[in-house]
């Protein structure tokens, strides 16, 4: 599997998102020195391709296909591109605060810890649907690691296409979000234009 290396941080610097959009409470001391050059149209269309692909950590390709995908359905492209992202069950479970990042919830379901359903499941990119119950499976819910996330995510507002029950670590999906239910910081429509070219 290809995975980024670079920090996390400086990654968040070049791209201009907050480090807590990705649920990371560290902030970078340092300042972005960028040249006095303009970025051109093309390159501010990329810039908000490559955050969205970083914030949701997909691949270059996964994510071409969630793009052409949305543009198939009915409606806006940019809305549905952002709706197809935020049903992935990795990004369900960090919305849910059953994690503190995407990466971490990533692992967790690739550690078959999760349930959607009753049924266990452990495919990231599986993609969640109004009315379904994601769960923790019983023999994980009492563990330490858990009793962790849930402490350090105490303060983590789920958005309201979501309900969530930190007791029984379950939760449920309301409804497939709309955009403005997504408060992700990235302009979908560059990315369709960039994609359209």
């Amino acid at each position: 599997m290809a995975v980024n290396r670079v920090p996390v941080l400086k990654r968040c610097r070049s791209l201009g998102i907050e480090p807590t959009v990705l649920g990371i409470d560290k902030k970078s001391k340092r300042e972005l020195k960028r040249g006095s050059r303009k970025l051109s149209e093309y390159g501010t269309q990329l810039r908000e391709k490559q955050k969205a692909k970083f914030i949701y950590g997909v691949l270059e390709k996964p994510f071409r296909n969630y793009y052409e995908r949305a543009d198939r359905m009915k409606g806006m492209t940019g809305d549905n591109l952002m709706a197809l992202l935020e049903c992935r069950l990795d990004n369900v479970l960090f919305r849910l605060a059953f994690a503190r990042t995407r990466m971490e919830a990533r692992q967790i379901i690739d550690h078959r810890q999760v349930s959607v359903n009753g049924k266990t499941v452990n495919i990231p990119s599986y993609e969640v649907k109004a009315g379904d119950v994601i769960a923790i499976r019983e023999n994980k819910k009492s563990s330490q690691h858990f009793k962790d996330i849930l402490e350090a995510t105490a303060g983590r507002a789920v958005p309201s296409w979501l309900a969530a029950d930190p007791e029984n670590l379950t939760g449920t999906v309301n409804e497939i979000p709309a955009r403005e239910l997504i408060d992700v910081p990235v302009n979908e429509m560059l990315i369709v234009e960039l994609y359209s070219k």
